[in-house]
């Protein structure tokens, strides 16, 4: 298997193969810019990841307006949400904090999105608040009654839609130890040595288990490439990325970087989708989307997912609820940019 040095990897080819010239012209197991369509065998969702934002949360409040009028106007009917970590910035405190009311069934109200809200954690969500993890509160708020909020173990499997699956979804808790085997730095902390290697094993089982539908898409908080300024995970990448190229996933989903983004890499077959627009303060990019792409760029907004038997469409939507970029796959992995 290659790995790649920080230099390497900027000499990845970001338009080869699937940026050729003819491609651009629920169960739970734990653990336009294109043409939006609305036909019956056709399944929606939308993501967002570092959306829970302290103090008046404004740039939340926009981005989440942004998703209700994004889908009233296209009139989607949504199967499911994706909560791409950094659920909440500042103290959580209990199951019974006025901040999920406000920030998560007020934000994105059962009335337009009356569906399961897949959550997984960030670094945030690794802080304590007086001696409690956010992520054990979350863990726990999962277990409400009458919630859409769904965190059933630290990883989990589910289908999409719940009906006639159209894709397997992998969800992973990417708070793994820092690299020289520490668990706390300064207020964050990650999981123990053990439990990262026992959601390695795991990790590797689901996927070893037969696909029965015509996509695979994995998803965590840090990603593994990554143009803004966290970079690329080394980690990550010695752990995880093997796996994605020998199971031939179809998309990494992640957040963590305050920005969107999407990323191909020569030989690859795992598109890298980062979503983390949802609401906390921008990031700059380090590496220009012209260096590394196909795209990157610096603002708020979500994402949304539409699939069917044959073709995923990834789309990038800015807080004002424009689609800013987009991108079609096959089961086979054909990539096919539409903006």
């Amino acid at each position: 298997m290659q790995h790649f040095s920080s230099n390497s990897r900027r000499q990845f080819l970001r338009q080869t193969l699937a940026f050729s010239a003819a491609s651009l012209a629920g169960a739970l197991t734990s653990c336009g810019k294109g043409i939006i369509g609305g036909a019956s065998d056709v399944a929606h969702l939308l993501m967002l990841g570092d959306w829970g934002a302290t103090g008046q949360h404004l740039d939340q409040a926009a981005v989440a307006a942004a998703m209700q009028t994004y889908t009233r106007t296209h009139v989607l009917n949504h199967q499911a949400l994706l909560m791409l970590g950094d659920n909440f910035y500042g103290e959580l405190g209990s199951t019974s904090s006025s901040r999920w009311k406000n920030q998560f069934e007020d934000m994105y109200p059962r009335s337009i999105f009356n569906c399961p809200a897949y959550a997984i954690p960030g670094n945030h969500d690794y802080i304590q608040d007086n001696g409690i993890l956010r992520y054990d509160v979350e863990l726990q708020y999962a277990k409400t009654m009458q919630t859409r909020w769904t965190m059933p173990s630290q990883c989990y499997r589910f289908l999409f839609p719940a009906l006639d699956p159209l894709v397997t979804f992998i969800a992973l808790d990417s708070n793994i130890p820092y690299a020289d085997g520490s668990t706390q730095s300064g207020g964050f902390f990650t999981m123990s040595a053990a439990q990262k290697a026992a959601q390695l094993q795991w990790l590797s089982d689901e996927l070893k288990k037969p696909l029965d539908t015509p996509f695979l898409i994995v998803m965590a908080h840090h990603p593994i490439y990554s143009d803004g300024p966290h970079g690329d995970n080394q980690s990550l990448i010695d752990d995880w990325d093997p796996l994605l190229r020998q199971h031939r996933a179809h998309v990494y989903l992640a957040g963590h970087d305050h920005d969107l983004q999407h990323l191909e890499f020569e030989g690859h077959p795992t598109s890298f989708f980062c979503s983390g627009g949802g609401g906390s303060d921008l990031y700059n990019l380090r590496i220009p989307s012209d260096k590394r792409g196909p795209y990157a760029v610096k603002t708020f907004g979500f994402s949304h997912l539409e699939v069917t038997k044959s073709l995923l469409t990834l789309r990038h939507v800015d807080q004002n609820g424009n689609i800013i970029h987009a991108f079609t796959k096959t089961p086979d992995n054909e990539l096919k940019l539409i903006t």
